[in-house]
């Protein structure tokens, strides 16, 4: 839904399909919403693994930088959000490959820091 609703609000008003928002506010305030969303996706994580925990904690840092760069035009921030976005994807790319081989051979080929439940 993400990557739907982002072409949605840059294409719609440059094709006349809809109201463009206020300048300078559209996108922060998209992104700052996809980053509260986040933010309770990787609470639900605290029950989960710590591999998931990275995901989400970092994808959740990364939407929050991208709406603050949006709204500021601070080049500096922005550059911080490419880094913490690198991080993410790589960590996302290691957490799916680690539940998968996991999952084939049935036994922690890669470790996903599973969290002790109390």
């Amino acid at each position: 839904m993400f990557w739907l609703s982002l072409v949605a609000l840059v294409v719609m008003p440059k094709a006349g399909w809809g109201l463009a928002g206020p300048a300078g506010f559209s996108m922060p305030a998209y992104l700052g919403m996809w980053g509260l969303f986040t933010l309770v996706l990787f609470i639900a994580t605290l029950r989960l693994n710590r591999a998931l925990q990275v995901v989400f904690g970092s994808l959740t840092a990364l939407f929050f930088l991208l709406a603050i760069t949006d709204a500021t035009g601070n080049g500096s921030i922005g550059k911080t959000a490419g880094w913490v976005g690198l991080f993410c994807g790589a960590s996302a790319v290691y957490a799916g490959l680690a539940q998968v081989l996991n999952e084939v051979y049935g036994k922690t080929v890669w470790p996903l820091g599973p969290v002790a439940r109390g």
